[in-house]
C-alpha cells in the first residue's frame, strides 16, 4: 500500500470499503492504492456510486464496512481530520457555486473564510495590507493552478457565475478547493456535459495538480488516458465485489442514496 512522503500530497489507500444508507449499499469492496501526487480516476455510470466513493475517501460519508487511510490518517476514525487535508470541488449539493455572485466575489469569500481557518491569532493581528496581500497571492496561485485566467471572461472578475461556461464553471470551483492548499483534492463529474476538447484541458490541468504534488480523485464516466490510477464503480444489479479496484453495487443503489450521501456531507 501506498505511504507518504515527508510533504505533499496524500496517499490513499483502502480494501475492502463499502457505504451503506438507509436505502442499501452506495458501493462495496472498493480497493484503493495510490501513492501522493497520484491522478486517480474514479470511474463508473451515475448511480453506481462513484460520488459517495468521494465522499468517503474525503472524510465526508462515513464507511461502514473495510478499511482506509488517507494521509496515514484512518477511516472512519479520522475522518475529521481528513477533511482538514483534503478539498471538494464541483460536487452537485455539497460545493454549488452562488449564480449571482461574481467571480471575484467567490474567491474573496473563500479566502476570508480560509483565514480563520488557518491564520489563528497571529494571523488575525498581522497588519491588514499583509492579510490582504497574502490573500491575493493564494488567489492567485489557485487561479494559474487551476488554469482560469479571470481576465479572458466576458467581463473579468467581475463575471457572474452564471454567465460562465461549464468548463469556466469547473475551474473556478478548482480554484476555490485550492485557496486551501490540500493535500487531496476531490473532484466530482469531471467530464460531465463537456467537449471532448475541453475534457482533455480539463484531464490535463488535473494531472498538472497531481504532478505538482497534490493527490487527486476525479469523478467520471470514462477514465482518460494519463490517469494513474483507475477505480471503477459497477452499476445496479453488479455482480459481488471482485478484488481491488473494483466497487460492486446493490439493486438498491440509486440516485436516492447519492443524495443521502450529499446531505450528510453537507452537514459534515
Amino acid at each position: 500500500m501506498a505511504v507518504d512522503g515527508p510533504e505533499g500530497g496524500a496517499a490513499v489507500g483502502a480494501a475492502g470499503l463499502g457505504v451503506r444508507g438507509p436505502r442499501g449499499w452506495a458501493f462495496r469492496g472498493v480497493g484503493v492504492d495510490a501513492a501522493p501526487g497520484t491522478l486517480v480516476a474514479l470511474v463508473g455510470p451515475s448511480g453506481s456510486g462513484r460520488t459517495c466513493l468521494l465522499l468517503a475517501l474525503t472524510g465526508r460519508m462515513r464507511p461502514a464496512e473495510g478499511t482506509a487511510t488517507v494521509g496515514g490518517l484512518r477511516l472512519p476514525k479520522q475522518m475529521a481530520a481528513v477533511r482538514r487535508i483534503s478539498a471538494l470541488a464541483h460536487v452537485p449539493g455539497v460545493t454549488d457555486l452562488d449564480p449571482a455572485l461574481t467571480v471575484a466575489e467567490h474567491l474573496r469569500e473563500r479566502a476570508l473564510l480560509q483565514r480563520r481557518f488557518d491564520g489563528g491569532l497571529r494571523g488575525l493581528l498581522r497588519p491588514r495590507s499583509e492579510r490582504a496581500a497574502t490573500a491575493r497571492a493564494r488567489i492567485g496561485a489557485a487561479l494559474a493552478a487551476a488554469g482560469l485566467d479571470p481576465a479572458a471572461l466576458p467581463k473579468g472578475s467581475r463575471t457572474a457565475v452564471r454567465d460562465l461556461e461549464r468548463a469556466e464553471a469547473l475551474r473556478l470551483s478548482l480554484a476555490l478547493a485550492l485557496i486551501g492548499r490540500p493535500r487531496l483534492l476531490g473532484v466530482d463529474d469531471t467530464d460531465l456535459k463537456l467537449s471532448e476538447a475541453e475534457r482533455t484541458e480539463v484531464w490535463a490541468q488535473l494531472r498538472s495538480l497531481a504532478a505538482a504534488g497534490t493527490t487527486v480523485l476525479a469523478v467520471c464516466s470514462e477514465a482518460p488516458a494519463g490517469a494513474d490510477v483507475v477505480v471503477t464503480t459497477m452499476g445496479q444489479h453488479a455482480a459481488p465485489p471482485a478484488g481491488t479496484g473494483t466497487a460492486a453495487t446493490s439493486p438498491t443503489d440509486t440516485d436516492k442514496e447519492t443524495a443521502d450521501a450529499l446531505a450528510e456531507a453537507r452537514r459534515a
